[in-house]
């Protein structure tokens, strides 16, 4: 019974060595991914970006920062 457990131990630290490894190559990848990030000009951004929902949604935030505001000053009194 040894026998069997110690060559699952062996296989299941394999295992552990093998996701590890796995894992800092996607790690690896990721970092070289999100470092090649590209600019853009301010054409390209300028069609990107919807600007009547960026107003939208400042306004919106606008709006919940005051609310937000507010209610700070009531748990205050």
């Amino acid at each position: 019974m040894k026998d069997n457990r110690k060559s699952l131990d062996t296989n299941s630290s394999a295992e552990n060595v093998e996701q590890h490894l796995q894992e800092l190559e996607k790690a690896d990848y990721e970092r070289l991914y999100y470092s090649q990030e590209q600019t853009f000009s301010a054409d390209e951004l300028a069609n990107t970006i919807n600007e009547r929902r960026l107003n939208e949604l400042m306004a919106q935030s606008d709006e919940f920062l005051r609310g937000l505001n507010s209610e700070i000053e009531d748990f205050d009194e």
